[in-house]
């Protein structure tokens, strides 16, 4: 998704240079000129996913809209512009919740870099809060992503279940986030910061089930040469989190019942029976009831595990979740990458949500870190993903565009001096055959320099021989038009 700018200054012309700046390079902009426009702006929930903040502007000053914004719990990061550079004006903005700042007229590449670095700043505090939730066992369903009708109900559904002991059996295809569900059912209980151990019952030999979950004794069997615990003991007091349940052996299934009915589990080669407080969430991607009838599940387990069943929805059915996770996976993979791609491209985005998905979120996931990885441009394009949308890379953009060649950005201004003279874009003489005065030439020569070198400041600064704070002094105070799409 398009990640959106506030630009808070009082001058128009300002605005619209950094608007130029932005939009080049793929960011919505949204403007106010003051600071009670901008928490305005911010009070009504339109976007804004970084602010640049002038902090000298008549009302409200930048300092105090800074510390109102803080105030009011809006946590966007704040870049904060000033026209001098004074030592104590930056730390107080600085000690005031700014996350960076520099002084006007900044070029271009200032600009932008801030930016980037202050989002980047953003993602890597996400993930290391989502990490750490993780960590110590206090994800909650605040935590999951998606505002669908059918992850909406999930979510009332296992913070009804969380408040509980009850046993909870999520079902759902492979790849919907069983174990994320689990993990929020944990971390929204009375267990918060307990134990959550997870088990993938499927990926276990069939000869040390009994022993991995239940433990066993040293030398209860060939090869067992030191004391296990097993799962049971190590969730003591937390949570277990049996996936693919449905895979358990017959007479593993049958310890299971005894654990869940009497609280103690048995362990290989004990004398005696131990006590332990475990909460059981499981989840499996077969139809258990099919696999009661046909003889390969318990029927009385089933009905023990069955308690309170949630049925994870699958990610076609819950397609307006998909651009949020798409930036959700995006955060992570640029801090895990090292890399600062923005978000996914319109008709990247289009593409991915009309897509199936048959591997659900876990495909998403991986196709969007392929993505990641191999991406060059600021937003992710179809071609990006290939194997959903057919296209592959184009060659120019296998390798960053280069910039603007001095004969490409001389050829407009050849052409120009190849023109008669009637046709000159910088009139010398006025119609009635007089000298116009020097600032009216020099503020049409500024004009004609910013068109014929496509806006590039430095390059317009450059051949007019002149410093680029000066050229912005002189766009400013002489009102001169610059064309958005092309200022730099």
């Amino acid at each position: 998704m398009t990640k959106t700018v506030l630009v808070v200054d009082d001058d128009p012309t300002q605005r619209r240079l950094i608007q130029a700046v932005l939009e080049r390079e793929g960011f919505a902009v949204s403007h106010a000129d003051s600071g009670d426009a901008a928490i305005a702006h911010l009070t009504s929930g339109a976007p804004a996913d970084v602010i640049l903040l002038d902090l000298v502007m008549p009302g409200l000053s930048g300092q105090d809209a800074l510390a109102e914004m803080r105030a009011r719990g809006f946590a966007q990061p704040v870049i904060v512009l000033t026209a001098s550079g004074g030592v104590d004006t930056v730390v107080k903005a600085m000690q005031a919740g700014a996350s960076d700042f520099f002084i006007k007229p900044a070029s271009p590449e200032r600009i932008t870099v801030s930016i980037r670095n202050v989002l980047s700043m953003g993602d890597l505090k996400g993930e290391v809060e989502r990490l750490t939730k993780r960590a110590v066992g206090k994800t909650t369903f605040s935590d999951l992503i998606g505002a669908s009708p059918v992850m909406s109900m999930v979510k009332r559904m296992g913070e009804r279940a969380a408040k509980s002991a009850i046993p909870v059996l999520i079902t759902g295809e492979s790849g919907v986030g069983k174990e994320l569900i689990a993990r929020a059912v944990h971390g929204s209980s009375d267990r918060a910061g307990k134990p959550f151990v997870a088990v993938n019952c499927g990926a276990i030999p069939e000869n040390l089930v009994e022993s991995i979950l239940f433990g066993h004794e040293k030398g209860s069997f060939t090869g067992a040469t030191d004391k296990h615990l097993g799962k049971f003991k190590e969730a003591d007091g937390g949570t277990l989190f049996l996936d693919e349940v449905g895979e358990l052996p017959l007479d593993v299934q049958v310890k299971l019942l005894r654990a869940l009915q009497e609280g103690e589990i048995d362990p290989i080669g004990s004398k005696r029976s131990i006590k332990v407080d475990v909460r059981i969430v499981s989840a499996t991607n077969r139809d258990l009831a099919q696999a009661v009838s046909a003889g390969r599940f318990r029927e009385d387990l089933y009905y023990r595990l069955n308690v309170f069943p949630i049925e994870a929805p699958s990610l076609r059915e819950r397609r307006e979740d998909i651009p949020a996770l798409v930036e959700a996976f995006i955060r992570r993979f640029n801090v895990e990458e090292g890399k600062r791609v923005i978000g996914a491209a319109p008709e990247t985005m289009q593409l991915l949500t009309a897509f199936d998905w048959p591997g659900n979120v876990r495909q998403l996931e991986n196709a969007v870190y392929r993505a990641i990885v191999l991406a060059d441009a600021p937003y992710l394009q179809p071609y990006d993903f290939p194997a959903i949308s057919g296209q592959a890379a184009p060659l120019e953009a296998a390798a960053p565009t280069p910039p603007p060649t001095a004969a490409a950005m001389l050829q407009a201004a050849h052409a120009a001096m190849a023109a008669p003279a009637a046709e000159a874009p910088v009139r010398i003489l006025d119609e009635r055959g007089h000298l116009r005065t020097l600032e009216e030439i020099e503020r049409d020569l500024i004009q004609h320099a910013i068109d014929v070198y496509a806006g590039h400041m430095s390059e317009v600064a450059r051949r007019l021989g002149i410093g680029r704070s000066t050229l912005y002094r002189k766009v400013r105070e002489q009102g001169i038009e610059v064309d958005l799409k092309e200022a730099g």
